[in-house]
């Protein structure tokens, strides 16, 4: 027997709809929802344990996959399994994570585990903007101590309309690709793409998806109702000691705030408020540390934060001993890697990022196999984040998720900028050596440069900058910080990083943790955050105004062509020998590619000598040479024969024809060593196809001037050779008609 369920619909307005049902499957799961939209369903489950984990942070996973079998397809690889999570399905991740972690209570610290399958894939809708609401909706139907509900969605803009959850196909005509985050309330998460947009226009855009948001908000809530709203469940809170913090505070605010004010750089204030943390410790005897020693180093970081936080609000200073708007120091520089095809090194305060550019085939192109998308990218980028950049030892274990999702960023503020006719595939490498505050920004003003230094004709340069915001609910004091570092990350109530040319943003991502941000306050965030690009983006420029004319000499030119589809396997050879014997004859990389309109093959050569890619372009027209009747070209005896001499057209190499002895010379020629010998360079005229011979016909004689007198010989007769033929056929029939009848 089926068990009942219950579902929601949400419509969106322009005839598609999202339901999210819960009842049917995975009922052991605190919360469980299947959300579809067309032929698209994601199941999400959601498990908490009712023990509290014995760290002082919610251990919360986030898991999105993508099921092969959800699109009719086997997973790659030699073991025909789902593995380790794509880049894609670990960006979805982090967008759920990112607004599901600040509503749990913060003493809540049982591990919890929220996994997001697709499950049944549809060409028209992409999935990861629905793994927030199911997320969302299977949390409202668990017990989990959690704020509110919320949702995400993606908004695009087409002809100037906004568009919630488009499809890829209308994401492709979009100049915006934003996903967004938020309750009902507030939003409280946004990351994406643009195509250089205003302020005022990413503003619009924020409100066209809040709007949305709203709505499967309240779905949600009915949803609960009607399922049956669960008791929240009881847990062991934090400790909590009233006078022990009165104290800490009082011990420690007005030092740090003397701390804070210096104006110092990140090591010395690092190593002074831990001088502090240790004059505090020192004041509890060893019974009282052992007791409420947690307390107390809890207690600490919160009035450090409130006497940063305070110094900013009252007196406009910041850690480092900057005004709010102001920028850190900036150096760059360009070409520091001898050897590679483009790099640069970007240094801001504290945070310093060496990119590298390297230029390759399509063969190179970033391939991506999701059961959501399958295609490739041909500029991608990816950004490392070693242990020592901050001044640590820790285990590196791979990629991580971080490391992930600042590339992504990054890589989206620079893609825009390349131009669709580039003919290399490009990666860019970020090198994190130092890092202080958004090393991802640094990321986008090291790749704009190396991207020019290796002569990636970059429509526009690109800079990016970090911004923070620090506000006060009771006295409505806020202040926009510009360039922030990372203490006022986390002391902060906004992180927001912008990307853009001079003309508008290109990326952006923030996460807003200050509860009903007023889009005042973001509009003039923004504003702020663009005076600080075009700083930033003069500093670039200054190093290196404009992309180089062209790759270096050590790096690898590209030329493209393209070929008639009958040629292509002419230029492949049998078994690869052709294209193999002239790559290595030429030391280039040869790709061949079929237009899928066209059918024409797109030849890719690779190479750093232009003798090469020259010699590889002669040999392509030569095998796709094709000679036009009545035109005259150069050709060169290679083979003398007893009725003709074979020649080669000397602008396509390769390419033979026979020229019959009776095409030499309007004299009677008896031997062709009278006329031509091997070597000779003339001319010959091209008459196609001959009528008689079916085969090619050039003629010499043709572009020689007739000698005077000439006579043309009288043609043979070839009724009197059939006659003869004849009359002979004839006699051998009445011969065998003789020998029947005998």
């Amino acid at each position: 027997m089926i068990p009942k369920t219950f579902k929601e619909v949400i419509d969106l307005g322009d005839g598609r709809e999202i339901s999210i049902e819960t009842g049917k499957l995975a009922k052991q799961a605190h919360g469980s929802v299947v959300v579809q939209s067309g032929k698209c369903m994601l199941l999400c489950t959601v498990v908490s344990n009712y023990q509290q984990s014995d760290v002082d942070f919610l251990p919360l996973t986030v898991d999105y996959r993508e099921k092969f079998a959800a699109a009719g397809r086997y997973p790659g690889g030699f073991f025909k399994r789902e593995a380790r999570p794509s880049d894609g399905e670990v960006l979805t991740m982090r967008l759920v994570d990112r607004v599901l972690r600040p509503l749990f209570p913060k003493d809540y610290h049982a591990e919890t585990q929220v996994m997001i399958q697709l499950m049944s894939h549809d060409e028209e809708v992409m999935p990861d903007a629905m793994a927030g609401l199911a997320a969302s909706a299977a949390i409202q139907l668990s017990d989990f101590p959690f704020e509110c509900p919320i949702s995400e969605v993606r908004v695009g803009r087409v002809n100037g309309e906004f568009i919630i959850n488009p499809s890829r196909k209308q994401l492709e005509e979009s100049d915006i690709d934003m996903v967004i985050g938020a309750s009902a309330d507030s939003v409280m998460m946004v990351e994406g793409e643009m195509n250089e947009i205003s302020e005022e226009e990413m503003t619009e855009a924020i409100k066209a998806a809040h709007e949305a948001i709203k709505v499967q908000c309240a779905a949600q809530v009915r949803l609960a109702e009607a399922f049956g709203k669960k008791a929240t469940r009881e847990y062991e809170p934090e400790r909590e000691d009233a006078d022990l913090e009165k104290k800490v505070r009082d011990l420690v605010y007005d030092k740090v705030y003397e701390v804070a004010k210096a104006g110092s750089a990140k090591h010395e204030r690092s190593a002074a408020f831990q001088q502090i943390k240790e004059e505090v410790t020192a004041t509890f005897s060893e019974e009282e540390l052992e007791d409420f020693g947690s307390l107390v180093s809890k207690y600490f970081y919160k009035a450090e934060k409130a006497a940063v936080r305070d110094l900013t609000l009252n007196e406009g200073l910041r850690l480092d001993g900057r005004k709010t708007t102001e920028i850190r120091p900036i150096w760059c520089e360009v070409d520091y890697l001898p050897s590679v095809h483009g790099s640069s090194i970007f240094t801001r305060g504290e945070t310093q990022a060496l990119a590298t550019v390297t230029l390759g085939t399509s063969r190179e192109a970033n391939q991506i196999d999701m059961p959501s998308f399958e295609g490739e990218e041909k500029f991608y980028l990816h950004y490392n984040f070693p242990p020592f950049s901050t001044g640590e030892a820790r285990p590196i274990r791979g990629t991580s998720r971080r490391e992930v999702g600042h590339g992504n960023l990054a890589q989206r503020a620079l893609k825009g900028m390349v131009p669709a006719d580039c003919p290399y595939t490009v990666r860019v490498v970020s090198e994190v050596l130092e890092s202080n505050g958004s090393s991802s920004m640094a990321t986008v003003c090291a790749g704009t440069m190396a991207l020019m230094d290796a002569g990636v004709q970059l429509k526009k340069p690109v800079s990016g900058i970090a911004m923070g915001l620090i506000s006060d609910g009771e006295s409505g004091k806020y202040a926009v910080l510009s360039d922030i570092l990372g203490d006022e990350d986390h002391l902060g109530d906004m992180d927001f990083k912008v990307t853009g040319t001079a003309d508008g943003i290109t990326a952006c991502q923030m996460d807003i943790k200050v509860k009903g941000l007023s889009y005042e306050i973001l509009v003039k965030a923004l504003k702020q955050a663009r005076e600080g690009r075009l700083h930033i983006l003069e500093k670039l420029t200054d190093t290196i105004a404009e992309p180089r004319e062209d790759v270096k000499e050590y790096a690898p030119k590209m030329v493209t062509t393209r070929i008639a589809n009958e040629y292509i396997g002419a230029l492949i050879g049998p078994g690869g020998k052709v294209i193999q014997e002239l790559q290595k004859e030429t030391n280039t990389t040869i790709v061949i590619n079929e237009d899928p309109v066209t059918e024409e093959g797109i030849v890719e050569i690779l190479g750093t000598g232009q003798e090469g890619i020259n010699a590889v372009l002669a040999k392509i027209d030569s095998i796709t040479f094709k000679p036009v009747v009545g035109n005259s070209y150069k050709v060169k005896v290679i083979k003398m024969l007893d009725f003709g001499a074979v020649v080669e057209y000397l602008d396509a190499p390769g390419n033979e024809v026979l020229l019959h002895v009776s095409e030499l010379a309007w004299e009677r020629t008896e031997n062709v060593s009278d006329v031509v010998n091997m070597g000779d360079v003339f001319e010959v005229k091209y008459f196609g196809i001959d009528s008689r011979t079916k085969k090619e016909k050039v003629s010499r004689k043709a572009l020689l001037e007739k000698p005077e007198g000439y006579k043309e010989r009288a043609p043979r007769s070839d009724n009197k050779d059939r006659g003869s033929r004849d009359n002979n056929r004839g006699g051998r029939d009445n011969r065998n008609r003789d020998r029947r009848r005998d």
